[in-house]
């Protein structure tokens, strides 16, 4: 009977201090058995130096001289490697950051080595120890944040700080459960004399960066705002110019370089007692506004009573608590509309003519009417919400209870982007265009002074960069003009008509090229966008 053969026999290993490696000798012996690299691999862990960096084609010298039956002496088949790092600095110069290549069988990182690489790096701000710790313990590390810089904090420009209240939005009250209060509109806010209303606040100088080399970042300082000229209705406070107080008593507006008090003017009616109304500011009628009368105002119109045929023009909003009555349809009609430029909010509506540059609000009825509004028209509150005949038009929706009725009466809907804002985007971008095309021929004489001194009057070059700044502000501009306009086609886009509770023949939808018109009655509803144009979707 054969012998076993007794794998390994023969096969000796040691570590070699000098070559910091494990070697294998071999002795021949008849009995030994053949190996491969798996019992080799599986040999070394068994003997505590699986750790060690394993000398691949060293080891298949072993495999291919111990299976042939030859001795050896001294060959490495694995060695000792000691951790490595690395110390990189960010491209800011504001972190420096740590990489460990972990031990194999060799020494481990020291903190002293990775002070010493820092040293090397010339990094002497923010080094955090705690970071490199915990990196020396784990043995690895990559791209830990071991020093970290002070980052520069630029000036802030100085600003307007607004003393008044902010006023209730003058719109129907929404409560949480979707209902709104046409009764609750709130008042046209007043302030007295002396009254404060504005702070001018002093810009900020800053504060200097440190990096981690050293390197301080000086920052840059922060620009003053000035008080608009001809601001009216208030004064400087006497002692502190910078504090704008009321000189007289109205309604406080915000502009863009300060903020002026526009007077409230207040009449119990409008009629041929009183003429016509036209008034720099906001304007109060207690009770009606009687037929052929113009009611004008830069500000808000607020009415507590009807208005008969007539004419109303707010640069702000218009409120009125009654009913309004019109005669379109009628020749003498394109005299008498109502135009605002915020939102509109009326009890009931018969044959006016209203456009608003914001929303239309109306609680009860609407009965062949022209309406237009730049976003929403609502229709309905507590009461029956009918908008019954007419045109109404509106950017995002138009919601109402009832929309048409039985007897199929035709009432037109239109819906989505007006042209004039795919016009002014066009103007916006055409405009940007040009101020970009002046900007680029102002940076090349800027770019030739600075590269060749003295070749240019200095007074020409300061007036280029006063025309650069004012270019950079109004290419700024245009193109925060452009992506409102941007926001508000994409918002318009989901455009749609909602009847919350019935939708009858005789109802047109339209939204620019598409056209829908209903036919049939139905309940809760709404006409919005599909896939294959304008679609009746069930459900309000």
């Amino acid at each position: 009977m054969d012998e076993p053969l007794n794998q390994g026999a023969g096969l000796a290993f040691r570590l070699d201090p000098a070559l910091k490696a494990l070697v294998a000798d071999v002795a021949p012996d008849p009995s030994a058995g053949p190996i491969d690299e798996s019992w080799l691999r599986q040999r070394l862990a068994e003997l505590g130096f699986a750790h060690l960096r394993y000398l691949s084609q060293q080891a298949t010298t072993l495999l291919s001289q111990y299976n042939a039956g030859q001795g050896l002496v001294g060959l490495p088949i694995a060695e000792c490697v000691d951790a490595s790092l690395e110390v990189r600095l960010s491209p800011d110069g504001f972190q420096a950051w740590l990489d460990i290549a972990p031990a194999e069988g060799g020494a481990q990182v020291t903190k002293a080595e990775v002070l010493a690489a820092l040293e090397q790096k010339s990094v002497v701000e923010g080094i955090q120890l705690d970071a490199i710790n915990r990196a020396i313990a784990a043995g690895v590390a990559a791209g830990v944040v071991i020093a970290q810089g002070r980052p520069v904090v630029h000036g802030q420009n100085g600003y307007f700080e607004s003393l008044v209240p902010e006023p209730r939005e003058r719109v129907p009250r929404v409560s949480e459960s979707g209902q709104a209060d046409f009764r609750d509109l709130g008042e046209i806010q007043v302030v007295h004399p002396g009254d404060r209303l504005m702070l001018r606040h002093p810009p900020t100088q800053g504060v200097p960066g440190l990096t981690v080399t050293g390197k301080s970042i000086p920052p840059v300082a922060g620009k003053p705002v000035m008080y608009g000229a001809g601001l009216k209705g208030v004064v400087f406070d006497r002692e502190n110019p910078d504090l704008l107080i009321a000189e007289l008593a109205g309604q406080p507006v915000q502009v863009r370089d300060g903020m002026v008090v526009e007077p409230v003017y207040t009449v119990a009616a409008v009629n041929m007692a009183t003429g016509n109304v036209d008034f720099e500011g906001s304007v109060k009628v207690l009770g009606d506004v009687s037929a052929g009368m113009l009611v004008r105002a830069s500000g808000d119109i607020e009415i507590g009573g009807t208005v008969e045929p007539c004419r109303l023009e707010a640069g702000g909003d218009i409120a009125i608590k009654g009913g309004a009555l019109g005669n379109v349809g009628r020749k003498e009609s394109g005299e008498h509309h109502i135009r605002c430029g915020g939102s509109f909010s009326v009890g009931f509506a018969q044959q006016v003519h209203v456009e608003a540059g914001d929303c239309i609000f109306i609680d009860d009825m609407v009965m062949q009417c022209e309406l237009e509004a730049v976003n929403n028209v609502v229709v309905g509150n507590k009461r029956r919400g009918h908008i019954i005949g007419g045109k109404t038009r509106a950017t995002l929706s138009i919601r109402g209870k009832v929309l048409g009725s039985p007897n199929r009466i035709a009432t037109f809907f239109e819906i989505g982007v007006g042209p004039e804002l795919g016009k002014r985007s066009v103007e916006i971008a055409h405009a940007r265009d040009g101020k970009e095309t002046q900007l680029l021929e102002i940076s090349k004489l800027l770019a030739f002074a600075t590269q060749n001194p003295g070749r240019i009057p200095e007074a020409t070059v300061a007036r280029a960069r006063t025309t650069a700044a004012g270019l950079s502000a109004e290419i700024q501009a245009l193109r925060d003009e452009g992506e409102e306009l941007e926001r508000q086609i994409a918002l318009a886009r989901a455009s749609r008509v909602i009847a919350g509770q019935a939708m009858h023949e005789g109802v047109t939808v339209q939204m620019g090229v598409q056209r829908y018109k209903v036919v049939g009655e139905h309940g809760p509803c709404q006409v919005a966008p599909g896939d294959n144009g304008l679609e009746l979707l069930t459900g309000g």
